[in-house]
């Protein structure tokens, strides 16, 4: 009787156990895919299911780890080839050469790629990627230069010390010069003797110094030749300002509507993104060359997927997807920003916060 009554408790958890495995769905996997597992990023990658430890700078890895948070084999890296950090890579980066515009600076090393600057007269700016070198800009006349041009800095102008009284100096002193002839004009008219003003008015008539009945003031003759010079002078037009709006027009932000859900969901959207854009994307999110190299051997889909997944991992609770439309806008790529936003809102992802 003892020993039934110690047997139902065994015999219970067996049934369980035999239920819980038949309501395992028909054709689900229980493995992991590579998308669940979730490695440390800049110490660990992902193989088969597992997150090994990443080989050395200067090295590769030439076996992946056959056991979890472990090291597998690295190889030292061959002459003309490097890796900058930590990682997981199955082969070294190749060295990149300097382009036509640029200077070698330092050369490669196992550690470090080709150092390369932009040649002198040229510059680079160090938040952009540097696809080719832009001449460097010269001070106006009226200007004169504030900081010299460097491989990565344009030439910082200013104006000059009295710059700009000497460019409205030259208008004033024509319309005073012209206003002083006209008055002496005036004053020999009238002093001279009347058999010259006779002379003047039969020479000229309809002229501007025209004789006037002796009743017309000298304030009425004054304001008739201040009339005859405005009339002389062209009228400047108005500047119209621009109607046209600002390219840095205020976002209407979204909002997620799953939370983090959201965020992960919409990764699929940004498929979108032209690929000749993708490494200069992914460089203004903040992702280092190497883990932008190591997602090369992905298909375009889990490329992106995975690269989004690092930055959102990186970036934490700052992780926004208002963010990555902004990206979009730097790049110039409105359409695709567009389309991306249209969808994740049709899908329930996200909304506008204004709404």
């Amino acid at each position: 009787m003892k020993l039934t009554s110690s047997l139902v408790p065994l015999l219970i958890w067996i049934l369980q156990c035999v239920a819980a495995g038949l309501a395992w769905p028909s054709g689900a996997s229980r493995n992991r895919t590579g998308r669940e597992v979730t490695c440390r990023e800049g110490l660990e990658y992902p193989h088969a299911g597992i997150c090994c430890l990443n080989c050395p700078a200067g090295t590769y890895v030439k076996h992946s780890c056959s056991r979890a948070s472990e090291r597998g084999i690295c190889e030292t890296c061959d002459f003309g080839s490097y890796t900058e950090h930590e990682n997981g890579l199955h082969k070294c980066l190749p060295c990149s050469s300097c382009r036509s515009d640029q200077d070698l600076v330092g050369q490669c090393t196992s550690t470090q790629n080709t150092q390369c600057q932009c040649m002198k007269g040229l510059f680079c700016l160090p938040e952009q990627a540097c696809e080719v070198c832009k001449t460097c800009s010269k001070c106006a006349e009226d200007e004169e230069v504030e900081k010299s041009c460097t491989a990565s800095s344009n030439t910082v102008c200013r104006k000059k010390k009295g710059s700009a009284r000497s460019s409205i100096a030259g208008p004033i002193t024509a319309v005073v010069l012209s206003l002083m002839i006209l008055l002496l004009m005036v004053i020999l008219y009238w002093k001279a003797p009347t058999w010259s003003k006779r002379a003047v008015d039969s020479c000229c008539p309809g002229g501007i110094l025209m004789k006037k009945s002796g009743s017309d003031s000298v304030e009425t003759r004054q304001n008739g030749l201040n009339s005859a010079l405005e009339d002389s002078v062209p009228l400047q037009p108005f500047i119209v300002p621009s109607s046209s709006q600002s390219e840095n027009e205020k976002l209407r932000r979204l909002i997620p509507l799953n939370g983090e859900e959201s965020l992960k969901k919409s990764f699929d959207l940004f498929e979108e993104i032209d690929v000749h854009y993708h490494n200069r994307f992914f460089r203004l999110l903040g992702l280092s060359d190497n883990a932008i190299t190591s997602a090369e051997s992905l298909s375009v889909e889990e490329r992106v997927y995975q690269l989004l997944r690092v930055w959102m991992e990186k970036e934490g609770m700052k992780a926004d997807f208002n963010t990555l439309v902004e990206v979009l806008l730097r790049l110039n790529q409105r359409l695709s920003a567009e389309n991306i936003i249209t969808r994740a809102i049709s899908n329930a992802y996200y909304a506008y916060e204004d709404e």
